[in-house]
């Protein structure tokens, strides 16, 4: 992967785009970016990434720097419930190296515009209370903590019942 911290203008605007294709080099460089975001879950496969991007509810943003190197992702999905179009955020990650350079903000700001060019109504994510720059971002770009549990329901763990 070539890093964020490779970029010779490190305070340039990342470009954001929908990723429409799936490479080699796409494949390695998100293993390398979900491995900084979970040290549980596997890097997805070349497989696992052409179902995201085939899906028309899915959309993957890719966030690059003015070399083309990857420095970070986000996972938009688009739906309809019986209330109106609803959207929800998912896996946002940054490279270490680029942090802190606008890059999530780049990222999440696009998925919004995306969302709002589906007619969609909300965009809905969540964030661990430990990763607190994420959280500020996500305040300080309009989104509000809703009073609301989460609740998960592990099918790996009850595929026996």
């Amino acid at each position: 992967m070539t890093t964020a911290a490779d970029s010779s203008s490190p305070r340039a605007r990342p470009s954001v785009e929908a990723v429409s294709a799936v490479s080699d080099e796409l494949v390695a460089d998100l293993g390398a970016l979900v491995s900084q975001l979970s040290s549980s879950a596997p890097a997805p496969s070349r497989a696992d990434l052409e179902e995201i991007v085939a899906n028309p509810a899915t959309t993957l943003l890719a966030a690059r720097d003015e070399r083309g190197a990857l420095l970070g992702s986000l996972t938009l999905v688009l739906f309809r419930t019986p209330t109106g179009k609803r959207a929800w955020v998912e896996d946002v990650v940054v490279d270490q190296g680029a942090r802190k350079r606008g890059v999530g903000a780049a990222l999440v700001g696009e998925a919004l515009e995306v969302a709002r060019a589906a007619g969609g109504r909300t965009v809905d994510l969540t964030s661990r209370p430990s990763r607190e720059e994420a959280n500020r971002l996500y305040v300080r770009l309009g989104f509000a903590q809703r009073q609301t549990n989460v609740y998960r329901y592990d099918l790996d763990e009850h595929r026996h019942r």
